[in-house]
């Protein structure tokens, strides 16, 4: 089997991993962290005008790419560079299951999304909802001739910048079950969404959603009542592959970072790069970040497969990248000493990316029992 990227795929890496270098340094990595939006609208708007957010969508979805091999390419080079601009959440998953569930008029929107002139959120997650991606207490009723969504979301990224949440509510079923779950899109101004907004630890922002009697036509509804979760599970599954090759792009700078102090920094007049010990170390990581490397690709490969399939691998992937990644950034920061927690420098910001992307969308332990159940059934 070829691993190689394709022609398009490696002008769309070079390309933005020389836009990258050049425009998201540290120093302005750390403005954009500093800012209020929690993101560039500059950035984004260049991102947009480089095609990265059309690689994230098919053809059909007026972009030019969206397998998972475009996924992991884009990401792994934003991951790279740290970038903290909502790819993940206003194209891989609001993006996504417009895509996928939208009416005509709603996938109106996605020219906008892929143009930059649109953010979404998906707002999803709940308070005891944990990593359970069918546990939604959230409810949505009929009353008249409206649906009335009550309820609270928890951690939605970019929902303050977003104009749209995606939001999902039960209509049937109990608090865990996969069928009767929909998703509404919903502006954000609608009266009795209310948001509470807070920065992340790795980078841009997130709110607390409450919905209170939010009153709905049914035209905002994407897709069949109660029928979202299908849509669900293919817009998270792309959004592991994204955060697999984020974390691995992370993991290349931070031992990269390593690489480069262990042949500068000197101890006892030579560089301590030379003292075995710490070759021994470094030589661990770098088999981590392989390992890391062929994880990614096998979960990018079988994204388009089905979905016992599919989650089986991406399950192995998420399970192997939490551990090798925070592997690499405690040895990364070990080896550079003090100096690698400093904000100024680049690593302490790759580390806490690796470390918090292993908490979204479940957790090294949680992908590891899901690994079991689906090669248990």
């Amino acid at each position: 089997m070829n691993f190689d990227l394709t022609d398009e795929r490696r002008m769309l890496q070079d390309t933005l991993r020389r836009f990258l270098t050049d425009r998201y340094t540290p120093a302005a990595r750390n403005a954009i962290l500093d800012s209020e939006d929690g993101f560039s609208a500059e950035i984004w708007s260049a991102l947009a005008e480089l095609g990265v957010l059309g690689a994230l969508f098919c053809e059909a979805d007026s972009g030019f790419g969206g397998a998972g091999f475009d996924i992991s390419t884009v990401f792994e080079e934003l991951g790279r560079a740290g970038v903290v601009e909502p790819l993940l959440d206003t194209a891989i998953l609001g993006g996504g299951l417009l895509a996928d569930l939208g009416g005509a008029s709603q996938r109106e929107l996605l020219g906008a999304v892929i143009g930059g002139t649109l953010h979404l959120a998906f707002a999803h997650g709940e308070p005891n909802s944990r990593y359970d991606l069918s546990r939604i207490e959230t409810t949505a009723s009929r009353e008249g001739g409206n649906l009335v969504l009550n309820g609270r979301k928890a951690v939605v990224v970019n929902a303050e910048a977003a104009e749209y949440l995606i939001v999902s509510a039960r209509e049937s079923g109990g608090p865990d079950d996969g069928d009767g779950i929909s998703l509404f899109l919903i502006p954000k101004e609608t009266e009795g969404l209310s948001l509470r907004g807070y920065p992340l630890i790795s980078g841009g922002r997130a709110a607390e959603v409450v919905l209170d009697n939010v009153a709905l036509p049914e035209t905002a509804r994407l897709g069949p009542a109660g029928g979202a979760f299908p849509a669900m599970q293919t817009a998270v599954a792309r959004a592991n592959v994204a955060l697999a090759a984020e974390a691995l792009g992370a993991m290349e700078t931070a031992t990269g970072l390593t690489r480069d102090y262990l042949q500068t920094r000197k101890q006892f007049g030579r560089p301590i790069g030379t003292f075995q010990a710490l070759q021994h170390r470094f030589a661990d990581l770098l088999i981590e970040l392989e390992q890391a490397r062929s994880a990614v690709i096998n979960a990018a490969g079988h994204l388009e497969e089905s979905p016992e399939i599919r989650d089986l691998h991406i399950a192995a992937a998420r399970n192997l990248i939490g551990r090798a990644g925070r592997l690499v950034a405690e040895e990364a920061i070990q080896m550079h000493g003090g100096i690698g927690m400093t904000r100024e420098y680049e690593l302490a910001h790759v580390a806490k990316r690796i470390v918090m992307t292993d908490h979204r969308l479940g957790d090294t332990d949680w992908h590891l029992e899901r690994f079991i159940a689906l090669a248990s059934a």
